[in-house]
């Protein structure tokens, strides 16, 4: 959520900002519920001034002894008053919240400009495509005599779903415990374990679950919803509390899976593993001080990074245009992995910085050096989704015989296996 104080201070400048990133925020909408706080608020502070006026007042006269029924019937009158210019005022800021609570998060100095993904430019990219001596196939007819079943995860539950078999299951579960281990071991983050489902106020100290409610699965009965990604949980793990300052960063790392239900993606990859329900992923995040956030972010990303080479996958990272970012980052770095069948780059995971957005939503403080509670900023990233790396390895390691190799990194976490073969 933005700090209220921007849109008072200069709320032309603000608007400006958000029109970058395709928002059109409704200046007069704010200037009206804003009006109208301050004259409410005055009218408030006028009563409250004027009944402790009279309330000494009354004591003075007691003390003399002299009548003080008339002032009396005064203050009465203006309690009531009082009374309800404070519940109008409280409706007023409760509408000014649902008001900030929509507006998306203001685009870093350092975001490129664009409307949309076409725009997003390429900071720097790794490894160079393999050169097959047959063509390549993608990950669907590769894993289809592997383990790859849709079938029956259609009879099961419909379209987007996938079962896995034998190998391949083992090879999907390897590699989560593969990116846990590195980013535990090596990049000093603490593993965590979360529920699948959360309140909706977990949902709107992320993002807005006013815009985004169509997006999830709801489970009615207990108003809870199912996860979207591990950020929702583990980011509320500070939500309305002020962290002390030896404590950051805290730097966590979730394996879960993931539910949506994919709303605005209507014939959008409706083939294969690229765009489902439900997915894993090894989520990492971290929560800091203000000052080491941008810093904090080139590390995160970097920390999703050294998964994509350790396994030897080729990919790019795109520096996101304001017209392409999600809801509530400041900045967003993409990695997209080179997929030989679709030949393609396709995202494989998303690293942001939201600054103090998320904060502010959830009230999430550390007590700064001056013992002062300030917000602090959250950032995150898929460390990375397991479902697109698996697709990832079976079209970049296939063979022509139809067996895959499996990268040298998991050897160990496939019991020294080191390849797939088809059935």
């Amino acid at each position: 959520m933005l700090d209220v104080q921007l849109l008072r201070e200069d709320i032309d400048a603000v608007a400006r900002r958000l029109a970058a990133r395709g928002f059109a925020l409704d200046v007069n909408a704010f200037r009206i519920l804003e009006d109208e706080r301050k004259r409410v608020q005055s009218r408030t502070q006028e009563l409250q001034a004027k009944r402790n006026s009279l309330s000494k007042a009354i004591g003075v006269a007691k003390g003399k002894g002299e009548d003080a029924a008339s002032l009396m019937t005064e203050v009465g009158q203006l309690g009531e008053e009082l009374k309800a210019n404070e519940t109008q005022l409280e409706q007023i800021q409760a509408k000014l919240q649902d008001f900030l609570m929509v507006i998306p998060n203001l685009p870093h100095a350092s975001v490129p400009q664009g409307e949309s993904a076409d725009e997003n430019v390429e900071v720097r990219r790794w490894g160079e495509p393999r050169k097959f001596a047959f063509a390549p196939r993608d990950h669907v007819d590769v894993g289809a005599k592997l383990g790859l079943d849709f079938d029956t995860a259609a009879k099961l539950s419909g379209a987007r779903f996938s079962v896995l078999r034998g190998g391949l299951a083992r090879l999907h579960r390897a590699l989560a415990q593969f990116m846990l281990d590195v980013h535990t071991l090596e990049h000093g983050y603490t593993e965590v374990y979360v529920p699948y489902m959360v309140s909706p106020h977990c949902i709107d100290g992320v993002t807005s679950l006013a815009k985004f409610e169509e997006d999830l699965f709801r489970i009615e009965r207990q108003n809870m919803y199912l996860i979207s990604t591990a950020e929702v949980p583990v980011t509320n793990f500070v939500r309305e509390s002020i962290v002390d300052l030896k404590q950051l960063p805290l730097k966590f790392v979730c394996h879960s899976p993931c539910f949506r239900s994919e709303a605005g993606s209507y014939g959008k990859d409706t083939r294969g593993m690229i765009r489902q329900h439900q997915f894993d992923k090894v989520e990492i995040l971290q929560v800091v001080h203000p000052e080491q956030s941008w810093q904090a972010h080139e590390e995160l990303t970097a920390n999703a990074e050294a998964i994509l080479r350790k396994l030897e996958l080729p990919y790019r990272t795109m520096a996101l245009c304001t017209g392409d970012m999600g809801f509530s980052s400041a900045k967003t770095y993409d990695l997209e992995v080179w997929l030989p069948g679709q030949s393609a780059y396709r995202e494989i995971s998303s690293c942001s910085n939201f600054e103090a957005f998320q904060a502010r939503r959830m009230q999430a403080r550390f007590r700064s050096e001056k013992g002062k509670p300030e917000l602090v900023h959250t950032l995150n990233g898929s460390g990375l989704a397991v479902g697109r790396t698996l697709v990832a390895i079976l079209e970049n390691y296939q063979q022509a015989d139809g067996s895959v190799t499996i990268p040298p990194a998991l050897h160990s976490y496939m019991g020294g296996r080191s390849a797939l073969e088809p059935a």
